[in-house]
Parts: structure tokens; sequence; C-alpha cells
């Protein structure tokens, strides 16, 4: 199938989220994107989630639509082979993306010796090349201190969450950070060592969001629990126990949320008595508490189904808390009747729902979701379409121990 990427080749030596991220994205897009794997697995060849074999879903899960090559990378030969599949002829080749140290077979000047346009992205810990994970940024950065109940701020609590936010955007990033080194080697000619740091990925979007701005100027940001910070948005249960979320951020969502539950005159007698204008995003904030007091009441004689519907009549913006398997087995968005989604058999996991790019191109079809590749499936192809490497050789070698069969 033709699609926006194809033709473009990128070797992927990495592990755990951000790098193949990266990778995967751009493998659903249409690349040619190769991982370098150890022989038994790399770092996170068994990360949980795991199924009752041990297969880990996790690296089936970011591996998506890739090829894979493993190498015993203890041998001169197999690092050789490495540098050689990095640096292998192609206009739109020459490009590798990896979150290990920029050393040895990895080493930017070496691999640009043998290949002087050659694309190396680097996702790195800090900007020092620091070892740090998601977790330990997302403390530096202050956020564990603005998340969680507004009574741990007395005990100074940390709340972490479970999302790897950092991880995701940095795989984005470096997907991102590779299309425009392209771009400007299409340009110019020329390649370039590109380095990400997972630390500044973390400091940049709290400075876009206003977090260090507010702290330079004093204002400590507290916690407020499930309150959106802001505006009027937070969860709610319905007579029947289920709970949904309510958001009231632009004031057209506001009107909407007023007009479902009738609460308009109650809502200009709250303002007039309070002083604010709730019109105003930031007022309704300073009013979250009385205004959820309102809507509490109309949850508290409502069933989910009828608020349900009084709610997406308006055209209100909502939606309905629900666990991970009640994800999977209830909801349509997903599931194959959204276009994202087909089945796949994974080997070693077997069938399962997974999601293809979610970007939609008018001028090309949408790759389907494909499984990841078995450790090491595509060497021996991989071996003789890049470096020509023969049966006998390639036999010649698997004897040795250099390659994985």
């Amino acid at each position: 199938m033709k699609s926006i990427l194809s033709g473009m080749r990128v070797i992927e030596a990495a592990a755990f989220v951000a790098a193949p991220l990266g990778g995967m994205t751009l493998a659903q897009m249409g690349a040619d994107v190769i991982r370098i794997d150890a022989l038994g697995g790399g770092l996170d060849h068994k990360r949980w989630p795991v199924t009752k074999d041990d297969v880990s879903l996790f690296w089936c899960g970011l591996n998506k639509s890739k090829r894979s090559v493993a190498l015993d990378l203890s041998q001169p030969e197999a690092r050789e082979i490495a540098m050689a599949l990095i640096t292998a002829p192609g206009e739109d080749a020459g490009m590798l993306l990896t979150n290990f140290p920029a050393r040895g077979w990895l080493d930017h000047d070496k691999l640009k010796a043998r290949r002087n346009d050659l694309i190396q992205l680097t996702v790195q810990g800090d900007r020092h090349g620091g070892s740090a994970v998601d977790y330990t940024i997302n403390s530096r950065v202050g956020i564990p201190y603005i998340t969680g109940d507004e009574r741990g701020a007395a005990t100074h609590e940390a709340v972490n969450h479970v999302l790897p936010a950092w991880d995701l955007v940095t795989g984005q990033m470096a997907a991102v950070g590779l299309l425009a080194a392209e771009r400007h080697r299409l340009k110019t000619g020329q390649g370039q060592h590109v380095k990400l740091p997972l630390e500044d990925v973390a400091l940049a979007t709290v400075s876009h969001l206003g977090l260090i701005a507010e702290a330079q100027l004093g204002q400590q940001r507290e916690r407020h629990g499930n309150e959106l910070f802001g505006a009027f948005g937070r969860d709610f249960t319905t007579s029947d126990g289920e709970r949904l979320i309510v958001v009231g951020l632009t004031l057209k969502q506001w009107q909407s949320i007023c007009e479902a539950m009738d609460l308009t005159d109650a809502v200009q007698a709250l303002g007039e008595r309070l002083g604010l204008n709730l019109d105003l995003e930031g007022h309704r904030f300073q009013a979250r508490k009385e205004l959820g007091a309102l809507v509490r009441a109309w949850m508290d004689r409502h069933t989910f189904e009828q608020a349900a519907a009084a709610l997406t009549k308006q055209g209100a913006c909502w939606g309905r808390y629900q666990t991970l398997t009640q994800l999977v087995t209830q909801d349509e968005a997903c599931s194959t009747a959204n276009p994202m989604f087909r089945t796949i058999d994974q080997p070693g996991v077997g069938p399962y729902l997974a999601a293809a790019l979610p970007l939609n191109f008018s001028a090309m079809e949408r790759i389907p979701a494909s499984v990841a590749p078995t450790l090491g499936q595509h060497t021996g192809e991989v071996l003789f379409e890049l470096l020509g490497v023969t049966q006998a050789q390639y036999g010649a070698m698997c004897d040795r121990g250099v390659v994985g069969r």
C-alpha cells in the first residue's frame, strides 16, 4: 500500500517508550523501521504487562509494523553489521533513532565517517546525557505536588500518576525531529546529530503551559483534586451510582450544561450573590464549590441514562468514567467499528485489538494496524536486502552465533 512515508528507512536501536514510540509512529506512516535487537531480547523485551506465557504486551504494542534484526552485539562482527545497516546506501535511508548512549557502535562520529549525510536522533535522559526516566523527570518538574486531593498539600504528599506523559510527548517529538532533519538534508545534503533530552521535553511543556511563569510570579499552584483548574469541570455521581465528568471550559460548553440541567436562572442568581460574572471561566473556577453543589443536586435526581440524554441533547461536553475492561467490552470507539482499530493475530499472544496511526491523511489510505515482529524475524531478509549477504554467509553467521536465525 502506498503511504505517506513510503521509501523512507530508519534503523532503530531503542528500548522502553519514547524512542520505540517514535519509530512506530514513522512505521505506521509507511517508513521501513528496522529494529536492531539483542539476541534473546533487549532491556524491555519482558516489560509488563505480559501474558500468562510471559510475552510482553508492552513490547508488542510499541513495535508494531517494524522489522527486527537480532545480533549478538557483544561480538565485533555483529557490531560491524549494525553499523553497516545504519549507514547502508539509499537516498531515503541513513537515519538512526536511538535512546542508547551515543558511543561504541552508536558513536555519531564513527557512523558519520561511513556516511557523511547520516541523521542520528538520540533520546537522552537529561541534556548532559545522564540517566532519567519519565517518573524521575515528573518528580523534578513538580507535577506530583499539584496532583491529587487538596488535603494532601498540608502533608506535602507526592502523588505520582501512571501515564508516562513525558515519554509520550518525547516519542512524538522524536518522529518530528527525524522528519525535520530529513527535510533539511533534502535541501542541503547535510546530515546531523539531533539530541532530544527527556528532561527538556518536560521543562518545555510546563513552560508552554504557563506553570513556570506562574511559579516565577509567586503564585504557587495548589492541588484541586478532580476540579478542572481555571474553569468549571469535575466528576459527579448520578442517582444510580454511575460516575461522569462535565466540563464547562468555554462559554458555549458552560451554557450547554446550564440548559441541560435547567440551571440558567439559579446560576445567574448565584453570580449576582457572589459578585462574579459566571460567563467567565476564571470566575466559574472561583465559584466551583457553589456551582458544584447545584450540579450535584441535579445529578442526585437523575439516573445516568437521563443525565446522558439531557447533556447530549444540548451538546454539552461530558464523559463517562469507565474501567479499561468496560472500554474494550462496551465502548464502540474502542472496537473495529472505529477504522483506526483492527484485530491482529500477534505471534505469542493471539488475536487482540490493535490501533493504527491516529492521523488521517486525505491523500493516502490509513495503513492498517500490523503485528510486531518476533525477535530477529527479519534478520536474514534485511541482511540480504541491505548488505547483500548470501544464504551461505548468513548460515555461517548463525553458526558463529553472530546473528539470530
